[in-house]
């Protein structure tokens, strides 16, 4: 599975800039810019806190996992289909 940053897709729906989510929060541009390319390899509570406030949105709704199929199943089923 990997984690998805939604970020790019909640700024769209409120079409703001990345200077527009930075004023808004005091989060770096360089921060707001890696989650918003879904490039970031770590984020901090306090940003994630900061964009759910922002967004007025859950984790779940900035941050999912993206489940990747093999051989017609999830990762987490196994040669049964069952989940392990």
């Amino acid at each position: 599975m990997k984690l998805r940053c939604n970020l790019s897709t909640l700024m769209g729906s409120r079409r703001y800039s990345i200077q527009d989510v930075h004023k808004m929060t005091g989060l770096s541009r360089g921060t707001i810019s890696s989650l918003y390319n879904d490039r970031a390899s770590r984020i901090d509570y306090e940003t994630i806190t900061k964009l759910c406030e922002l967004f007025g949105c859950e984790v779940g709704t900035l941050l999912t996992f993206e489940k990747k199929e093999l051989k017609g199943k999830t990762n987490l089923e196994d040669d049964n289909g069952q989940y392990r």
